[in-house]
């Protein structure tokens, strides 16, 4: 009888640490969890503009647009996925805070991967100077920096340089990060996103 009390009392005791650590657990998840965007205080110090938006139609998803840009870095299924659920976010862009813009394509772009870059191009994405250094397009970032040459100097998403898109352009590499040296000659740090050679 004290016997089976025993392994009774065990089973309680055991399933009441089990609920304990559960309710740990799912505090300490509450606690680590990622917090929402928050848009940042404005007030206006000027006149509002004349033209008043009507915002007859809904917008897109913020989380579904967060969550094109971030599969454009890395899977190209799912970035199909989405686009043929919403076509829109072709060019839809997040703001990551402080103003760190990326679309599915600038994360792709800086990210070296010519497959979704390819998809998304030909399905409408517009190509950007981070873009077309990433693809090796040496015609079109000369035109680029023909146009603006402060260009040199711009930043992708997250501060990426065209430097270091020029990085991942494959086997057009070292001929764009020629041109480009030969505009302004920067400090080239190891590409955590270059691919290294099979085997190598």
């Amino acid at each position: 009888m004290s016997e089976a009390i025993s392994r009774r009392s065990l089973c309680k005791l055991s399933a009441g640490a089990a609920v304990s650590s559960l309710a740990g657990l799912a505090l300490a998840q509450d606690l680590v969890k990622p917090p929402s965007p928050v848009e940042a205080d404005f007030t206006r110090d000027y006149p509002a503009p004349n033209f008043k938006p009507s915002w007859k139609k809904p917008q897109i998803s913020r989380t579904m647009l967060q969550d094109f840009v971030i599969f454009a870095h890395y899977d190209l299924n799912m970035t199909k996925t989405l686009l043929d659920k919403e076509p829109m976010l072709i060019n839809g862009l997040m703001d990551w805070g402080a103003g760190d813009w990326e679309s599915g394509l600038g994360g792709a772009s800086h990210m070296g991967r010519h497959d979704i870059v390819g998809f998304l191009l030909e399905r409408g994405a517009r190509i950007d100077i981070f873009c077309a250094t990433m693809m090796g397009q040496l015609d079109a970032v000369k035109s680029f920096l023909t146009l603006q040459p402060k260009l040199i100097d711009s930043r992708g998403p997250h501060g990426f340089t065209l430097h270091f898109h020029a990085q991942l352009a494959g086997k057009d590499a070292d001929r764009m990060l020629e041109y480009l040296q030969s505009i302004k000659k920067v400090e080239l740090k190891p590409n955590p996103f270059l691919q290294k050679p099979a085997g190598g």
